[in-house]
């Protein structure tokens, strides 16, 4: 299938299966997507089995999809844009030392405690995998993906300040897991010995190159959009800002997911408030809230149907199922121990790291992360056990985390 129709049955099932949800389900509209999405593709599974070739055809269409470059080279940049446009930078500013120890003392501690866990589990079951490959696994699945996470805080009904956490911390902490990942994969495949000295520039180039290439280049844009008063101009800047910004950014080889963040935290505040008249505001608040809808539901979409692609026998699913534990306690400890090491400096409300834990849900990046490594036995194993985290995370952990904040909103005030 050629790019033009891969998108032409994106969209038209997306509008179908948001169609469906709307009329018959009434879930939230990604949820809703992907669920229906899933049921589709376990039918066409169940179809399989009777001799039907409707899965052989499915199955091909699924695979001419690269998820990998769908998202971290397509919507990955407008969906981070859109997302960090509506945050407050006063309110982030507030709670950065929070943001700060979760995107990277948290994501680093999750990264070996699931990595661990994993292993011991694993061998325990009797499958043959080296601690390498599940601390692998660790560094992908630890990142709470923006995407889910601020979708799913839209109906959460959660406080400002807990939402702001948990919203910062899903914004930046996927520039420390890429890294981490980076380096965990190079040692992996045994490609070249990885030093101190090259995590450190790597980290170096991806995420602080990133977030000054994000800042010049939200400035770039912020003069150009001070300077006019044309809403379609100033639209058109927003969306040039991010597709060449996206791919100026990928061949300086530093991270355009923290670029994306930070230039639209520029835009989104300094730009809103200096740069744009009101009715320019309008247009372009409601040309990015339909770009983030639209993406989302495609997004999820694919999440759906991406199991037609993925191993899932009886045996892969029960390794699947075990690893939700396993993910959700090295979580719950590594949110635990930064909420520990900052009480010295902040109050917090006897609910958080509860909120936090559940509220940190897995998406398509991880999905995305799982499928750049090289084909083979590993890689298999790993796709499994994140498309059946991703799967849990979104669909029970999302549909729920209102529930959980609302019943601790007595405990949960502004901090």
């Amino acid at each position: 299938m050629d790019v033009i129709n891969i998108i032409s049955v994106l969209i038209t099932l997306s509008a179908l299966f948001g169609y469906i949800n709307a009329k018959f389900i009434g879930l939230p509209s990604t949820i809703g997507v992907l669920l229906v999405a899933l049921l589709v593709s376990f039918g066409i599974l169940l179809t399989g089995t009777m001799g039907v070739d409707a899965v052989t055809k499915a199955k091909e269409m699924v695979r001419a999809i690269d998820f990998n470059e769908t998202l971290m080279q397509g919507m990955l940049s407008f969906l981070l844009f859109a997302g960090a446009l509506h945050v407050n930078l006063d309110d982030l500013s507030k709670q950065k030392g929070v943001i700060l120890s979760m995107a990277t003392i948290g994501v680093l501690a999750s990264t070996f405690l699931v990595g661990g866990g994993s292993w011991y589990l694993l061998n325990a079951l009797g499958i043959d995998i080296s601690l390498v490959y599940c601390l692998l696994f660790g560094a992908l699945i630890s990142p709470t993906d923006p995407i889910a996470v601020m979708g799913i805080l839209k109906s959460a009904g959660a406080p400002k300040s807990l939402e702001i956490k948990i919203a910062g911390e899903s914004l930046f902490n996927d520039g420390v897991a890429v890294v981490v990942f980076m380096v965990i994969l190079g040692i992996a495949t045994g490609g070249h010995d990885i030093g101190v000295s090259e995590v450190a520039m790597l980290f170096v180039e991806e995420a602080i190159g990133g977030a000054l290439f994000g800042l010049a280049l939200g400035y770039v844009g912020y003069v150009m959009l001070k300077s006019i008063d044309d809403y379609q101009l100033e639209i058109l800047i927003t969306l040039a800002l991010v597709v060449g910004g996206y791919a100026l950014a990928s061949e300086l080889h530093t991270s355009g997911p923290l670029a994306m963040v930070v230039a639209g935290l520029l835009i989104g505040n300094h730009g809103r408030m200096f740069a744009m008249s009101d009715r320019t505001r309008e247009h372009i608040d409601h040309s990015w809230h339909l770009i983030d809808d639209v993406l989302n539901t495609v997004l999820f979409l694919l999440i759906g149907l991406e199991v037609l692609a993925v191993n899932l026998d009886r045996s892969s699913l029960v390794v699947g199922a075990v690893m939700i534990p396993v993910v959700l306690l090295s979580r719950f400890v590594s949110v635990g121990c930064v909420v520990g090491l900052m009480r010295r400096f902040r109050v917090f409300s006897p609910g958080v790291v509860k909120i936090l834990t559940w509220s940190g849900l897995r998406g398509g990046i991880s999905v995305a992360l799982v499928l750049s490594m090289p084909k083979g036995d590993e890689r298999d194993l790993i796709l499994t056990m994140t498309y059946v985290v991703v799967i849990f995370s979104i669909l029970v952990q999302g549909l729920t985390v209102g529930n959980l904040i609302q019943s601790l909103r007595p405990k949960v005030r502004s901090q």
